[in-house]
């Protein structure tokens, strides 16, 4: 009997020239057309890269090349999704089998089907992250390293490091050195956590997602025969968003393609900004060197934004050295100059934009078309507390309000305990930033100290007293460091020191140390806390701190996890500007716009890293399509020497005067100092 094969047909969408010439403009028709072989195609902000991408996938489909033959890695499934779903549409049908993903999602399919070339067992398994902190806590409690003590990083932390040091081709030691140089004593012990964690990921049959491109490129350069079939399966290669790629998936990318030669990457070295994960801006801006024969295509039409926008845009960026010189044009029509404004301090920063949000509702545009942008979460608290006494709704991309984030309750939980000794939750909380102390030790801990309460004992004396050894075991020298703190707190206390000094007292302590160990960003989680410590100096008694932000963590806000059915249609959009990009509004604020803000304080003397602040800039600048406010905050405050002069950014400073229009925000009390033009707050 003769076996029958049915053969899948290629799928085409036979569309005339006329098909492509009237959805595309020339230079993306270019690309559409003409980009085989090694092709980087620099999309410019809003310049329509993703109907570029899928009209070059449907031009392929239409030359008759099938859809497993293709590969198109996106940095999202959701942008995955988009682009396959306007392919489909276009083609009225769907398109099976096409490679269109993320680059972890590519690595799980080549896995599952080469597992036993890959040394795996086919029922391997995918560690979430938490999986991941799982496991490395195992090897803590089982290796004989320091990790019982305060200073050493908890799980997480150790995590963020493996993670970063595949990612980047570096060393742990090396991601110490360069960015958590506090862990420096520990490099040796971190090594030893790396090689228990990988042994037990191979003993459990379970892979991380660093694993999924690990493994992927292992089997390319190890294993001739998967080599041979994978290059021949991918005859094109489309990789959006590489801008933001790293080591690992650059690596992965270019050994895929290497056989055809047919890699389009798509991507705006002007937009690189996630090197925190590891992304690196040369990969793009290598590409000719690596691929000295390559093509470069530029898609220069703006269609977001004003002509007005783009113009201070392009000013901007024309400061950074290196980068792919291009000048975007815009599309949108000339609206109204972006608005500079100056205001006193960030409380009226925040006066200012919720008296425009108002205006400009009051002009027709809907709260869901505006958005607030910062360089970092600290910078919007004063305008979330104020957006809370008006009333005006708001959502949070990618996090929590500000102070329902967890460091804001950790310190606050020291501060709760000093208010109401019986808080068992805060108790509960706090005790937890201490190695060897778990719930059941914590709540024996805290009955001890409700019978000394109980005895008409002051609060003060058991910080000053052994405990019950019943309660001790494991505890230990983490118990005696927090008695230290707590005493401290008890002495503030009987002295009826102001709300400021409480939090600074805290900063100054352990609690910071801890605070490096629990959190891998724990530099701009520290950032938060002294924003914290500025903002109770409006507070007379700790009571009246803990009160209102107990109350403001019921306010409109809410955080945004980036799922559809989150967004609702009438409310504010606050966002970090990392957060923000790929998307756009009609109006745009950008707060904090002083030296040491925004570029970041840690950027100075590094013209690599104020070059990425720069293309953080230009992000943020290039989402506004009609209104852009940049705000400068003139002072601010600092625990030693007080009130400070902030001056204006130096991306503002650069940029020509006639790029922008001058304004200060006032409010009516105050002598106006500048010859500007002058808004009154209400």
């Amino acid at each position: 009997m003769i076996r029958k094969i049915i053969l899948t047909k290629p799928q085409t969408i036979q569309k005339t020239a006329s098909f492509y010439s009237e959805a595309l403009n020339e230079a993306q028709m270019e690309v559409v057309t003409k980009a085989d072989g090694a092709a980087l195609v620099l999309a410019g902000a809003g310049s329509g890269k993703t109907r570029t991408l899928v009209y070059r996938l449907l031009f392929l489909l239409d030359r008759g090349v099938r859809p497993e033959n293709i590969m198109l890695v996106t940095f999202t499934n959701k942008a995955a999704h988009e682009m396959r779903h306007r392919a489909e549409k276009h083609l009225n049908q769907d398109i099976q089998n096409l490679w269109c993903g993320t680059f972890h999602h590519m690595g799980h399919r080549i896995l599952r089907m080469y597992a036993k070339e890959a040394g795996l067992n086919p029922q391997f398994v995918i560690m979430d992250q938490d999986d991941s902190r799982r496991v490395i806590k195992q090897c803590l409690s089982s290796m004989k390293t320091h990790s019982s003590r305060v200073k050493f990083p908890q799980a997480s932390v150790i995590q963020k490091i493996i993670s970063l040091a595949v990612n980047t081709r570096k060393s742990i030691e090396s991601i110490v050195l360069e960015q958590y140089d506090y862990f420096i004593p520990f490099i040796d012990e971190l090594n030893q956590i790396n090689k228990e964690y990988e042994r037990r990921k191979r003993e459990s049959d379970n892979l991380d997602f660093d694993d999924l491109i690990v493994l992927w490129i292992k089997l390319l350069k190890e294993c001739e025969s998967v080599r041979e079939k994978l290059t021949n399966r991918f005859i094109h290669c489309l990789v959006d968003e590489y801008q933001d790629i790293n080591e690992l998936q650059n690596e992965v990318v270019e050994l895929t393609a290497k056989k055809h030669g047919n890699l389009l990457v798509v991507g705006d070295d002007a937009q690189s900004i996630y090197s925190f994960r590891g992304a690196q801006v040369k990969n793009i801006l290598k590409f000719p060197d690596r691929y000295p024969h390559c093509k470069i295509f530029r898609l220069e039409s703006n269609y977001r934004s004003s002509e007005e926008i783009v113009s201070l845009a392009n000013r901007s960026i024309l400061n950074n050295e290196q980068q792919f010189r291009k000048k975007l044009v815009s599309l949108a029509g000339s609206h109204e100059r972006p608005l500079c404004v100056r205001v006193r301090e960030t409380r009226e920063q925040a006066f200012f934009v919720a008296d425009q949000l108002i205006e400009l509702m009051d002009q027709g545009i809907a709260l869901s078309d505006i958005a607030v942008l910062f360089r970092a979460r600290y910078q919007a608290a004063d305008l979330e507390w104020e957006l809370s006494r008006r009333q005006i709704p708001y959502v949070l991309r990618g996090g929590v309000r500000f102070f329902e984030q967890a460091h804001i309750k950790d310190l606050c939980g020291y501060l709760r305990i000093i208010q109401n000794p019986k808080d068992a939750i805060s108790w509960d909380r706090v005790l937890g930033f201490y190695p060897g102390i778990g719930p059941k030790t914590a709540h024996k801990l805290h009955q001890a100290y409700m019978q000394f309460i109980l005895q008409g004992k002051s609060p003060k004396v058991l910080c000053e007293s052994q405990w019950p050894p019943s309660t001790l075991k494991s505890a230990g020298a983490k118990l005696r460091e927090f008695q230290s703190i707590m005493k401290g707190l008890f002495n503030l206390q009987e002295q009826n020191t102001d709300p400021e000094s409480f939090i600074l007292y805290l900063l100054d302590s352990n609690f910071k140390r801890m605070m490096e160990n629990r959190y891998d960003n724990a530099k701009d989680r520290l950032d938060d806390l002294l924003e914290l410590s500025r903002f109770a100096r409006h507070y007379e008694t700790v009571g009246l701190l803990l009160n209102d932000i107990s109350l403001k963590e019921n306010f409109k806000g809410e955080s945004f996890d980036g799922s559809e059915s989150s967004e609702r249609p009438e409310q504010l959009i606050l966002s970090t500007i990392h957060q923000a990009k790929g998307l756009e509004w009609k109006a745009v604020f950008i707060l904090g716009l002083a030296e040491g803000q925004f570029p970041h304080h840690m950027t100075a003397n590094n013209p690599e890293a104020t070059e990425e602040e720069r293309r953080l800039f230009y992000v943020a600048v290039t989402r506004a399509k009609q209104k852009l406010y940049l705000m400068h905050p003139l002072t601010r405050y600092d625990r030693q020497a007080g009130t400070v002069i902030m001056r204006t950014s130096p991306f503002i400073k650069e940029l020509p005067e006639e790029s922008y229009e001058l304004a200060e925000a006032m409010t009516e009390d105050q002598f106006d100092l500048q010859e500007e033009d002058t808004i009154f707050l209400t």
